[in-house]
């Protein structure tokens, strides 16, 4: 299967960073990894690209960061999501969800082209 197209992958990039972040705190690499595995690998982020979604929600007052460090373990950025990115994510639910049944009623009936 190809990659998910460039322009996919940055509109859809909100959505999933605030829905990894409801699931818990976590920290940069630990959600481009979680990003690669709900997508069957097809979605590819790098550092370059979460990053400043990361700030941009950040300055929003979406999400909050944290330096720690686990005990044997590396001191890491932590990311939480707080009551506004909750409410945002909300809104990206409702957004998306409408996005998805257009598509799906477009759809109906039709085969998938993969080429």
């Amino acid at each position: 299967m190809p990659d998910i197209s460039r322009e996919l992958i940055a509109a859809s990039s909100r959505p999933l960073i605030l829905s990894i972040l409801a699931e818990g705190e976590s920290y940069g690499y630990a959600i481009i990894q979680r990003v690669g595995e709900l997508t069957g690998g097809r979605l590819r982020w790098t550092e370059g690209m979460l990053y400043p979604v990361l700030h941009k929600l950040e300055q929003e007052d979406a999400i909050v960061a944290e330096w720690k460090q686990p005990a044997g373990e590396r001191k890491r950025k932590y990311y939480r999501l707080k009551s506004h990115g909750r409410a945002a994510l909300a809104k990206q639910r409702e957004d998306w969800t409408a996005v998805d049944a257009a598509l799906n009623q477009l759809w109906k009936g039709t085969q998938p082209c993969f080429s």
